[in-house]
């Protein structure tokens, strides 16, 4: 923490020169240390507890968490904070983080490959910054706004796939989907009809990421937590992608829809899930 807290005031010095610049070194510095302490309990067996009937916490998540806390607000501790595991905290300077220590947490208890460490800093209602990492592939996503996205350094640019039927897509399914599975399936079937093939893989945070960078040419999802997109929105909308709501209104942290895409193919991918709703209303 020692070291952490030095990390940052020695960006402090550059404040007048860039004002992202500390914010940007405390979550990277949060983002590696928990992604090291993931990594470190990938793979061992784990205790579960469920949230509800499908949605489950582990104590990697809990501990992953604590540790992203500890830095952030042990370097800025006027900020607010919105976390997933714990109880929102209330800053006093309009700043606000929003966290998910572990984002593809079923992934990670049957040791499967894909999760993430997700962070995402604004300011009122301005996303100033966001950072994605995933510790087994070693890779960070992030960007900041006005300043471009990149992966591991590296600047990233979203898909030039200008053909829906050309186009890889991903999704998730809700933590209700037991009850509503023909409302989700619908959906998964509208646009599977119009795409080239559809992928689920369990991290809406690791799949915007993956239509920022060109893997995935579009995402969609419905009932996502703010921590969830916070940093994902704008690592996309940085590098060139759309994010909206199924109608294409502006996005809403707080609301139930996730669209993103490369952009060209956004309307083609509204109008597929909007004929699965229309189905759903004859």
């Amino acid at each position: 923490m020692e070291e952490t807290k030095r990390h940052v005031a020695g960006a402090g010095a550059l404040w007048h020169k860039n004002g992202l610049l500390a914010f940007e070194r405390a979550a990277h510095a949060a983002a590696r240390r928990a992604g090291a302490f993931i990594r470190s309990r990938y793979g061992d067996r784990q205790q579960v507890s469920f949230k509800s009937e499908v949605d489950l916490v582990t104590p990697v998540d809990r501990e992953a968490e604590r540790l992203i806390v500890d830095t952030l607000l042990g370097a800025f501790p006027d900020h607010g904070m919105i976390a997933e595991e714990s109880p929102a905290q209330v800053g006093v300077d309009g700043y606000r983080w929003y966290v998910d220590p572990l984002d593809g947490t079923t992934n990670f208890a049957h040791a499967y490959p894909h999760f993430a460490v997700s962070i995402a800093l604004a300011h009122d209602d301005d996303f100033l910054l966001g950072l994605v990492h995933d510790p087994l592939r070693d890779e960070t996503f992030a960007a900041t706004r006005g300043g471009g996205a990149r992966l591991n350094g590296s600047p990233i640019a979203v898909s030039d796939t200008a053909v829906l039927e050309r186009a890889l897509v991903a999704t998730g399914f809700p933590y209700d989907r037991r009850q509503h599975a023909r409302h989700y399936l619908r959906s998964w079937e509208a646009v599977m009809a119009c795409v080239q093939d559809v992928r689920r893989g369990g991290s809406a945070a690791l799949d915007l990421c993956y239509v920022a960078c060109g893997r995935l040419d579009a995402f969609w999802e419905s009932k996502l937590h703010p921590w969830d997109t916070a940093a994902g929105r704008l690592i996309v909308e940085e590098a060139g992608g759309r994010v909206t709501d199924f109608s294409a209104h502006p996005h809403q942290l707080a609301g139930d829809e996730t669209a993103a895409s490369n952009g060209r193919l956004h309307d083609g991918l509204l109008r597929a899930l909007a004929s699965a709703s229309a189905e759903r209303t004859d």
